[in-house]
């Protein structure tokens, strides 16, 4: 996508946010050095370098590998206010989770903000695509929920044009995810089960064991598709076993075993032979 075309996919986001998402992120604080250490003078020689700003970003993963995460944060803030686009994404999800510093939303929200208005027309195959892709994703779950107590109001058509901007352009399997779930429901966008399946699909190709539980279940149940009940056996057992140990085991496994009793043998057959070119497919 050409620069002109992106900044129109975000121009649709309003103007005045985008007047608030092109504006430089300011954090307060002292200039920090490279090793994470406050520093009065490390701007005085001038702007930094591409080279300053990925040391810096460096220095802050070894800190946070050996477990020192005020140091980290420190190196981290030093490449994120130079634009360093992975420092900005880490720090957005340190303060989203609380991981090292004090949580807070707003300045998770900031730090995204900053990552998407700045690289929204990055090569969606380079290699910081999938933090860009994932700061527009929890730039969408903020508009969806908003933000107690600041200006970040839910705003579930903002969301959607989040989701659909990382799930369009960079083929973000979670934005892809989470934009089927919103036309599954309605939310933020026309109640279209089509279309969320073929969202749930396209996110399914690639892995994400949500989407593959979601479109397992429409298919088998012939929802808003045409009934093909081996093949949406064959997306639960994917899910069933990719999303096993995780947050979101316990639907999945409830959806799987539901098909799979109300399936009859012959449907279990079909759906073990798909099982097993999918398998193939993935190991060319």
């Amino acid at each position: 996508m050409r620069t002109a075309d992106a900044y129109l996919r975000l121009a649709t986001l309003g103007a005045g946010l985008i007047l608030a998402i092109m504006a430089p992120l300011v954090l307060a604080g002292p200039a920090l050095a490279l090793d994470g250490s406050k520093s009065d003078d490390v701007v005085a020689g001038g702007p930094p370098t591409l080279k300053s700003m990925d040391e810096a970003f460096r220095s802050g993963a070894k800190w946070l590998k050996s477990g020192d995460k005020e140091k980290a944060v420190h190196s981290l803030e030093y490449a994120a206010e130079r634009g360093h686009a992975v420092a900005q994404w880490k720090l957005g999800r340190m303060y989203q989770s609380g991981d090292g510093v004090t949580q807070d939303d707003l300045k998770a929200f900031e730090y995204f903000r900053s990552v998407a208005a700045n690289h929204a027309d990055d090569n969606p195959d380079g290699p910081q695509s999938r933090f860009v892709a994932s700061a527009f994703v929890a730039l969408g779950h903020y508009y969806l929920e908003g933000i107690p107590k600041t200006q970040v109001k839910a705003e579930p058509e903002r969301a959607r044009q989040m989701f659909d901007y990382a799930a369009s352009y960079f083929r973000d399997a979670e934005a892809q995810y989470y934009l089927a779930r919103l036309y599954l429901n309605g939310t933020g966008a026309p109640h279209d089960p089509r279309t969320a399946a073929r969202w749930f699909g396209l996110s399914a190709q690639k892995g994400q064991c949500q989407s593959q539980a979601m479109l397992g279940a429409m298919l088998f149940a012939g929802d808003h598709v045409p009934r093909q009940a081996a093949r949406g056996l064959m997306w639960l057992t994917l899910a069933r076993d990719a999303c096993r140990s995780g947050p979101d085991e316990a639907w999945v496994a409830q959806l799987y075993e539901g098909a799979y009793q109300q399936s009859i043998e012959d449907e279990r057959a079909l759906a073990l032979k798909y099982l097993k070119r999918w398998m193939e497919s993935r190991r060319e």
